[in-house]
């Protein structure tokens, strides 16, 4: 599995390198900034400083731009807690648990589960793809569009239960979300719903109606709120507190276990990354709780779920990215873009001719892990400082700063026009009762769902017994149906315990 003798030759290549180390914190540095301010994504943030990396050696460049990458994974989540804005999009879990825990003075406590959880995301993942880095790319090559569509589908029949008690709330609000995903022009080039609007051929810009159904829509019913948390002792920024928080993730070993798996293997399949995998991860723990009336409350459980995932999500496009020379996500295709303006070719070859380099960038990341931890404390220690700005002039801030945000990734109106019909709709959804998380998770699957779908159908020349043909396909199946069969009778029974008990 491990070529000890590559593996020595690594560490001898990272320890006689010092430009290599010299770029890291600036690399998470860089990376936590750009994940903490909504609307700019992981892959742009790289994408800014590849430039840079053109007047380095090889190694150090690969290994600044992992280290903004890391940074970055993490720094979305920031926002998430203390605002409700996924920095990222692979940060919208976090706020279902994070930000509720911030409105009640645990944001300390938030922020270092977040850390803590990315940190050992991270750190799980690339000792995972140390150890199994070939294999997972030969795993890799065997889904394709039957399986991806099995997960998707998977995902959303999982996520439905973000409708709280009301499971049919949930699947319709999700289902909303799905049609609205679907908005544009499909691969098969018809068009649908996009009302003859020229930018929504393209479908509608998923960043900007994330932001305004999950943040702005939640900033109009803090109109009247003075501060974000309430009193004025829990208002407090503590080191102390952002420790325990962190420490408050080895009491749930399973969920960061099962997340850092989810992300991992999510993660791999290309084009699919950490916008699913922790939407996935959060849903999985939220349906392995015997307490899941309190996610969305927040439930530790939930932040560490969702943070564990989109981090070791790194590891497993990485794999990808190494093994065979496919970017996972974009984040990775900027990485495949510094490796050709090196003139090095990713894939089996490289895999091959320079295992040494390989494990020298998976043995940089266990040491970036580990800063994270301290750079990502002191940059949480300051951003805490938010819930002490009366929100007559965070409101504002924010509002302006997701604008400009929306705007700057569509480069035209059509990014606040985005922004201000779906903080209309989030605030009237929630008004009336309707999850709006289940619609951001339907957005952000809707197109996935379709695309496998119409793959899968094209494929199997419209012979649905095809799928007999792709066992995996059929065994994520059956573990959504046992899953989901679970899930039903574990709230019968508790609704028969209820009954009991108030009779």
């Amino acid at each position: 599995m491990v070529d000890l003798a590559a593996a020595g030759s690594a560490v001898a290549l990272l320890a006689g390198s010092l430009d290599a180390w010299l770029w890291v914190v600036p690399g998470l540095l860089i990376g936590l900034v750009f994940g903490a301010m909504p609307g700019i994504s992981v892959s742009m943030a790289m994408a800014l400083v590849l430039p840079a990396t053109l007047y380095m050696e090889f190694l150090p460049a690969i290994i600044f731009l992992t280290s903004v990458y890391t940074g970055a994974g993490f720094g979305g989540s920031v926002p998430a807690v203390l605002m409700n804005i996924p920095g990222t999009s692979s940060a919208v879990a976090t706020t279902f648990d994070g930000y509720p825990m911030a409105r009640a003075g645990k944001h300390n406590e938030a922020l270092g589960l977040a850390l803590v959880s990315s940190c050992l995301g991270v750190l799980g993942s690339y000792i995972v793809l140390f150890f199994l880095v070939q294999p997972i790319a030969e795993l890799v090559l065997r889904i394709g569009p039957f399986e991806m569509a099995a997960i998707a589908i998977w995902g959303m029949v999982l996520l439905g239960s973000l409708g709280g008690k009301s499971l049919s709330r949930g699947l319709f609000a999700a289902g909303i979300g799905v049609l609205l995903g679907t908005v544009g022009m499909n691969t098969a080039g018809y068009l649908r719903g996009t009302a003859n609007i020229p930018e929504l051929l393209d479908g509608i810009p998923t960043i900007p109606a994330m932001v305004g159904l999950l943040a702005a829509s939640q900033l109009f019913g803090l109109v009247n709120t003075h501060f974000l948390v309430e009193a004025e002792e829990d208002r407090q920024i503590s080191l102390s507190r952002i420790v325990a928080g962190g420490m408050m993730t080895f009491k749930h070993p399973r969920t960061l276990v099962r997340g850092s798996m989810i992300g991992a293997l999510v993660g791999a399949a290309p084009g699919v990354g950490s916008s699913i995998s922790n939407l996935l991860s959060y849903a999985e723990a939220r349906r392995a709780s015997k307490d899941r009336d309190s996610f969305g409350k927040g439930n530790p459980e939930g932040v560490i779920a969702s943070e564990s995932a989109n981090s070791s999500s790194e590891g497993g496009s990485m794999a990808t990215m190494l093994a065979l020379g496919i970017p996972g996500g974009g984040a990775t295709a900027i990485l495949l873009a510094a490796f050709a303006m090196h003139n090095v070719v990713g894939g089996p070859r490289f895999m091959d001719q320079n295992r040494d380099i390989v494990y020298a960038i998976i043995l940089s990341n266990f040491a970036q892990a580990v800063l994270l931890l301290f750079v990502g404390t002191a940059f949480v220690y300051c951003a805490s400082s938010i819930v002490r700005l009366p929100l007559r002039f965070l409101i504002p801030c924010v509002l302006v700063m997701a604008t400009m945000g929306s705007f700057a990734m569509e480069g035209s109106i059509a990014g606040p026009m985005t922004l201000f019909v779906f903080s209309v709709l989030g605030w009237l959804m929630s008004s009336a009762g309707y999850p709006v998380a289940a619609v951001v998770v339907g957005l952000l699957l809707g197109r996935l769902i379709e695309t496998e779908l119409l793959r899968a159908w094209q494929l199997a020349g419209g012979d649905i017994g095809e799928v007999l043909n792709h066992p995996w396909a059929l065994v994520i199946i059956a573990l959504m149906v046992l899953s989901l069969g679970f899930s039903m009778w574990q709230d019968s029974r508790r609704r028969r315990v209820e009954d009991i008990t108030a009779g």
